[in-house]
């Protein structure tokens, strides 16, 4: 059911992706100009980040009338996978679904407008009207009331918690042209702070280098823990990407979060060498008119940040790269407790994207004093 009111004014607020979930949300991928040669390999490694997840938690994922038979078969004996019929325009559930607020006792989600990452500006594809609907029928289904924000565009990648007042963001991203040109940058923190019932904003400058969402923030910068995040970091001078994360690295030495505290930076070094599509991934697309269309040698946004954490694991993007080890490790110091998979993600980036970005979490809603901390892994009873 949808609420007429905002988070804030009911006492709602964002909680961190590593607080307790009742469980996940993905989207099967099928959309040609996405997912080359039939999404073949896509749906492989979507598969397996879905079965790594459900160790876990419950795990829905949607899939168009067309599709979810094919959902059903593949996941027929996994009893936390639960395939559900909703029709999108793509499989980016990070960016369509809701973003969830909790009160302690309750979970609503946040239903804002969605134009495929820049509307008729700049956006990805020409028509998106099934994905701006999925938030509300994921709500509807999964028997959560909402709060409708449009016609405020936003996507969850473009945004990150700490479930503790303070939300880290990208002036790249969020003061595009293609999104709320029509309001000041001081107008959107005020509607970041009535919607995700948080007291502070922290404005990056920057995501990853050719980012095609215009650099949403979960690429670049992630919290980990209470002041504590990790940023995509090269020692490479020469990289486009050494000034994105410098300017970024100043913004966050200099600030502090909504309880008055410094950050602690964790370095996470992006792949050594540049990811880019290939022309047999290339010949293997099929572009409909009005969609992005990608080149040979185009470079990929690739970064380890745009991992995904579930109750019990951290699901972490692998490239082929001598850097992929040197992430699993950072990782598995910052959540002892926690279960690292290591996914070679490939056939997601050639989609745009990467782990973060096709999953969406659904948190579990607990007493206030029970909140967890970023350590603290044990498995939630749902």
């Amino acid at each position: 059911m949808k609420i007429n009111s905002t988070p804030s004014k009911d006492k709602f607020y964002m909680p961190a992706e590593y607080s307790p979930h009742k469980g996940t949300v993905m989207i099967w991928p099928v959309r040609p100009g996405s997912w080359p040669n039939g999404a073949v390999e896509a749906k492989k490694v979507f598969s397996q980040i879905a079965r790594a997840i459900a160790e876990s938690e419950e795990l829905w994922m949607l899939a168009d009338e067309a599709h979810i038979n094919e959902v059903r078969d593949e996941f027929k004996d996994e009893e936390h996978i639960h395939p559900i019929c909703i029709p999108t325009d793509d499989a980016w559930a990070r960016d369509v679904g809701p973003t969830c607020v909790v009160n302690g006792s309750e979970v609503r989600g946040i239903d804002w407008q969605f134009n495929a990452w820049g509307g008729d500006y700049d956006g990805l594809y020409a028509h998106w009207d099934k994905d701006d609907a999925a938030a509300a029928l994921i709500c509807n289904e999964l028997g959560m009331d909402y709060y409708d924000a449009h016609p405020f565009v936003l996507e969850g990648g473009s945004i990150h918690s700490d479930g503790e007042g303070t939300v880290i963001v990208t002036e790249a991203c969020l003061l595009s042209g293609g999104r709320n040109p029509d309001i000041t940058k001081a107008e959107i923190e005020e509607k970041l702070k009535e919607y995700l019932g948080v007291g502070k904003i922290i404005w990056l400058p920057s995501g990853i280098y050719n980012d095609e969402t215009n650099e949403h923030v979960d690429n670049v910068c992630a919290f980990v823990g209470p002041a504590e995040v990790v940023l995509a970091w090269t020692d490479n001078e020469a990289d486009p990407q050494y000034q994105m994360s410098m300017a970024c690295l100043k913004v966050l030495e200099s600030e502090v979060d909504a309880k008055g505290r410094p950050f602690k930076v964790h370095k996470m070094l992006i792949p050594k060498n540049p990811v880019c599509i290939t022309a047999e991934e290339l010949e293997g697309y099929e572009f409909e008119e009005g969609e992005d269309v990608r080149e040979v040698g185009e470079r990929l946004a690739a970064s380890y940040v745009n991992f995904y954490i579930s109750n019990g694991g951290v699901i972490v993007p692998q490239f082929g790269d001598e850097n992929d080890e040197g992430a699993v490790k950072l990782l598995s110091s910052l959540f002892p407790d926690r279960k690292i998979y290591p996914i070679y993600a490939r056939a997601i980036i050639v989609g745009g994207g990467n782990i973060h970005c096709i999953t969406q979490q659904i948190p579990k809603s607990l007493p206030l004093e029970g909140k967890v901390s970023a350590k603290l892994t044990d498995e939630v009873k749902l």
